[in-house]
C-alpha cells in the first residue's frame, strides 16, 4: 500500500503555498533575531536598505554575512520537507531579510519572484534574460523550466496579522509566469506565528499592505530560496550553492 501524501505537500502542489506551524523552535527565532540585529546595527554597506531613522528593512546576500542562515534550515521538519519536494541534491541558493518596521512601513504590489543570483549574468541562453545587479551580485530573470525547481522558505521571526502587513497570495498562480490563479478576489492572506514557516512556489503571485499606523510590531522574515540541483543550463552558475 502506497503511504498517504502529507497534506503540507498536497497543498503546496495544489496551490503553490503551504504553512508549516512551529517549523523553527524559539530558541533559533531568538538567536536569529539577535544575530540579524547585530549584524545590521554595526554595517552600513549597499547590501542593506535603510529607512530615514536607521531601521533596516530589506537585507540581501545574507549567506555570505550572516552563517546562520545556511544552518536553520537543516532541523528536521524543514530538510525533511525540502527533500520531499527538491530532492536529494537540493541546495539553498539566496537569502534575503525583510521587515516593516513600526512606523517605517511599506507595501508590495503583486508580483512573482523570478530573479535568481547567478556568478555570471552575461552568458547567451534562451533560459535566462535581462541581466541586472543587485546588491552588487548580478541576476537573471530565469525561465519556468528554472523556478519550477525552485521553493522559498520564509521563516516568520515575529507574529504576522492585520496590524503587520502580512503576505497575501494567490492560490493556483504558480502554475505558470502568466499564470493568474483564482484571481486576486480569491487571495490568502498568510496569518502566522514567529517559528511557523511559510513555504511556496516562486512563480506565485504575491503581495503585502503596510502596517497599520500606530502599530508598534516589526515583521521580520528570512527569505530562504532553494534549488533542485546546483546545475543550471548552458554554463550558467548560482551565485551561491549550500548543499545539504
Amino acid at each position: 500500500m502506497s503511504e498517504t501524501p502529507d497534506p503540507s505537500h498536497r497543498r503546496l502542489q495544489r496551490d503553490g503555498f503551504c504553512l508549516l506551524p512551529d517549523a523553527v523552535d524559539s530558541d533559533w527565532i531568538r538567536r536569529l533575531q539577535d544575530v540579524c540585529s547585530q549584524t545590521f546595527a554595526g554595517d552600513t554597506t549597499s547590501v542593506r536598505a535603510r529607512s530615514s531613522r536607521g531601521h533596516v528593512y530589506a537585507a540581501r546576500n545574507l549567506i555570505a554575512t550572516i552563517p546562520e542562515v545556511s544552518t536553520v534550515w537543516r532541523c528536521l521538519p524543514l530538510v525533511s520537507f525540502l527533500r520531499g519536494e527538491l530532492g536529494a541534491k537540493l541546495g539553498l541558493v539566496r537569502a534575503l531579510f525583510f521587515d516593516k518596521p513600526p512606523e517605517r512601513t511599506w507595501h508590495l504590489p503583486w508580483h512573482k519572484d523570478t530573479a535568481i543570483a547567478v556568478r555570471d549574468n552575461q552568458l547567451a541562453s534562451q533560459h535566462f534574460s535581462r541581466p541586472t545587479v543587485k546588491a552588487g551580485v548580478p541576476h537573471l530573470i530565469a525561465s519556468d523550466e528554472v523556478l519550477r525547481r525552485m521553493l522559498t522558505l520564509r521563516i516568520h521571526l515575529d507574529d504576522a496579522n492585520d496590524e503587520n502587513g502580512p503576505l497575501r497570495v494567490i492560490p493556483g498562480s504558480h502554475v505558470s509566469s502568466e499564470s493568474e490563479g483564482v484571481g486576486v478576489a480569491g487571495e490568502v492572506i498568510i496569518h502566522a506565528r514567529a517559528g511557523d514557516v511559510l513555504a511556496m512556489r516562486p512563480l506565485i503571485s504575491h503581495a503585502s499592505g503596510s502596517s497599520v499606523e500606530g502599530t508598534q510590531r516589526h515583521r521580520r522574515i528570512l527569505h530562504l530560496e532553494f534549488a533542485a540541483s546546483e546545475s543550471l543550463p548552458d554554463g550558467v552558475r548560482w551565485h551561491d550553492f549550500v548543499g545539504v
